[in-house]
């Protein structure tokens, strides 16, 4: 028997991995990830960067989160 998690019993969500260590963290980043990092700069009153990575759109939308206070429980 391994040590190896059931992925059918134990929760695992992408979201949860550090997105330096995403394989497509250097592609552009995704349609939702603009519209939602374009909503939130403009509730932050901070500059929209459309030109980031993925994993640069994730970083700075937790960032925004933080500021704004979306996303938060």
């Amino acid at each position: 028997m391994t040590d190896t998690p059931n992925p059918k019993t134990e929760t695992f969500s992408n979201a949860e991995k550090d997105p330096d260590d995403w394989t497509t963290g250097d592609e552009p980043m995704t349609g939702a990830q603009a519209s939602y990092l374009k909503t939130l700069s403009e509730e932050a009153h901070e500059e929209f960067n459309d030109k980031l990575s993925k994993a640069d759109a994730s970083k700075r939308i937790d960032e925004l989160q933080a500021k704004t206070g979306r996303g938060t429980s």
